[in-house]
């Protein structure tokens, strides 16, 4: 006689897991769960906190209890939108879900680490964008489309459109410059004054260190790319390093990393623009030392806006530590 499985079965939060999401506590415990699926399970009451209804962004409360149906424990081929694709592994998926900083059904924020391409090119075989497509599965059956790109070593938010329309309306936006982007990042000297713009039009140039950009020359208006950055002081250490803000206009390729560059203040860390030699500080690691710290854009589907902060990486994070200075002065 065999005994028939249970339909149900409910978890308890442990301590340790207090005022954590529930889509959270889900990608935590259940990581083949997509949250377009969750969301369908929450929407038909399967799921319940304390046998009341949820929500995915609702916060959990320590031994409260979560009711699960069985259907998430069966085996993947039995469980619509739990399959997981061929060749992606565990480790590229908690990878990105590691990233993660805000999702909804329409929208995936994720925290780009150092030194991970966000899309692929010669000799680069592993990348955001294809570790996202072979995750199509938990975005909701839709493959992820990168709405904007960060340079490699460039570290911070990163905005995905989980649908081809969410894709196109952010798409837009970008376009109309309606998405307000501030990066974080530490340059060589001072500049002065200590708040201003820069507006130097670009062309692509190659060099010995690979594709880069450079001051566009006069008579070349027609291959020349607009370009307009903001900049602010934030702190200083004495005349040799500033941590300053940074606020482009436009969107073009290592346009941040150009513009400090032509005014005198490369980027530490900077291999491509002059800000590798002689560092300001020993001790400091000869990594970029530029982060996309926020983001705020409306929302693809109206009535809301998204707003997004990405924590500094390590590398910067010590950097700060060792220059003295407050991450939390300028929130």
């Amino acid at each position: 006689m065999t005994t028939a499985s249970p339909k149900v079965e409910t978890l308890r939060v442990a301590d340790s897991e207090d005022d954590m999401r529930l889509d959270r506590w889900f990608r935590v415990h259940f990581p083949e769960v997509g949250y377009t699926y969750l969301q369908k399970l929450l929407r038909s009451g399967q799921i319940r906190v304390d046998s009341k209804r949820a929500q995915a962004n609702d916060r959990l409360r320590a031994k409260s209890e979560i009711r699960v149906p069985a259907i998430v424990r069966q085996p993947k081929k039995a469980a619509p939108g739990l399959q997981a694709p061929p060749g992606v592994s565990k480790g590229d998926r908690d990878a990105i879900e590691k990233m993660i900083l805000f999702e909804d059904e329409h929208v995936l924020v994720l925290n780009k680490p150092f030194g991970l391409a966000v899309q692929g090119g010669t000799g680069t075989k592993k990348h955001i964008d294809g570790m996202l497509e072979g995750m199509a599965d938990r975005f909701g059956g839709e493959r992820p489309r990168l709405v904007h790109r960060l340079d490699r070593d460039t570290t911070g938010v990163l905005l995905v459109a989980k649908t081809r329309d969410a894709a196109a309306k952010l798409g837009k936006t970008f376009q109309t410059r309606s998405a307000a982007k501030t990066y974080w990042a530490l340059v060589k000297g001072v500049p002065k004054p200590p708040q201003g713009k820069v507006e130097a039009a670009l062309v692509k140039a190659s060099g010995p260190d690979g594709d880069r950009v450079r001051k566009a020359k006069p008579g070349e208006q027609d291959v020349a790319m607009h370009a307009t950055t903001h900049y602010s002081v934030i702190d200083r250490v004495a005349h040799k390093a500033a941590w300053v803000s940074l606020k482009p206009v436009t969107g073009r390729q290592h346009q941040l990393r150009a513009h400090m560059h032509l005014i005198g203040h490369p980027i530490v860390g900077d291999n491509k623009y002059e800000g590798d030699v002689n560092m300001p500080a020993e001790n400091i690691e000869k990594k970029l030392h530029l982060h996309a710290r926020r983001l705020v854009i409306p929302h693809p589907k109206g009535g809301k806006t998204i707003d997004v902060t990405a924590p500094l990486p390590a590398h910067m994070r010590g950097t700060w530590e060792l220059l003295g200075f407050d991450e939390e002065k300028f929130e």
